[in-house]
């Protein structure tokens, strides 16, 4: 045996299972249930949207006979924070959540020239790939002194450039760039970072380091090879030297007077360095002429 029973659907009950689907700089896609399964017939809900940077309220109506209702929500703020609420339009039971969007991009290309007694950051326009960016709003720049443990913010500007005096030599320094913070610092972008060192060299955190030993290889490799090759030649050079040394040497200690033979043996110039060939014997020198060796 059995029995079947059909519940009566409480419209006082709040909607199941509020979650956020997907978030974006100027959206937010969320999603719930009904508050009970199958209903046979259109139900209104309301979604109220509170801006906890800008203290402001909108509420948007959502009618629908689905189980499961998927909304989106537009014209948020990058970087800003929300209160979602959603209820029956009987104003039942409510479900709630937070959602933060998605900040501005940090600056691209974050750079430092070094001058005389200044530096100076740039950096690429953030209009040229975030459209929700205005010019107008600007840019905040930071800094962080490693050995004093410090971080100042050092002002704004709406140039695409900033100038930085003061800076103390044998300190490290982190800068960053950012879209200006709104309302009370609660609402930036991201930032980019960059670090300067006591010799003036500005490097980007993530790419330079490696860059720099790079470089050096480039340098000292080649200059290693050009003084291997220096005294390679230098070594071939001697060694020729020292044999054409040996070879004359040889050939004039072998032109000397023989008092054995009772004659002197010279060696031509043509012939020096040539120890295969004999040199000719030279008579006829009679006893009471002296004889002179050229």
């Amino acid at each position: 045996d059995y029995v079947v029973v059909k519940m009566i659907p409480d419209n006082r009950l709040p909607p199941r299972h509020l979650h956020s689907v997907h978030t974006g700089k100027t959206f937010a896609v969320i999603k719930w249930e009904s508050p009970y399964d199958s209903p046979d017939q259109d139900m209104l809900y309301a979604v109220a949207v509170k801006d906890l940077v800008r203290k402001t309220d909108k509420i948007y109506k959502v009618k629908t006979r689905n189980s499961t209702v998927e909304y989106t929500i537009k014209k948020l703020e990058p970087g800003g924070k929300y209160h979602v609420i959603v209820q029956l339009g009987n104003m039942s039971k409510e479900s709630s959540m937070k959602i933060n969007t998605v900040p501005l991009s940090a600056p691209d290309a974050l750079k430092i020239i070094t001058e005389n007694d200044h530096i100076l950051l740039f950096w690429k326009s953030l209009a040229l790939k975030e459209s929700n960016f205005n010019e107008s709003r600007g840019y905040e720049i930071h800094m962080f002194d490693s050995l004093m443990n410090i971080t100042a913010y050092l002002g704004n500007t709406t140039e695409n450039f900033f100038k930085v005096s003061n800076l103390k030599i044998g300190h490290n320094y982190s800068f960053t760039v950012q879209a200006r913070c709104l309302y009370s610092g609660q609402m930036c972008g991201e930032p980019a970072t960059l670090l300067y060192d006591d010799l003036g060299t500005g490097e980007d955190s993530s790419v330079a380091r490696p860059g720099r030993s790079t470089d050096v290889a480039a340098i000292v490799v080649p200059v290693l090879f050009l003084l291997l090759v220096t005294l390679g030649i230098g070594f071939v050079l001697l060694y020729m030297r020292h044999r054409r040394l040996q070879n004359s040497f040889t050939a004039f200690a072998n032109s000397h007077y023989s008092s054995r033979l009772g004659s002197a043996i010279f060696s031509s110039g043509d012939d020096l360095g040539d120890e295969d060939d004999e040199a000719p014997m030279i008579t006829g020198f009679s006893d009471d002429v002296p004889m002179v060796i050229a």
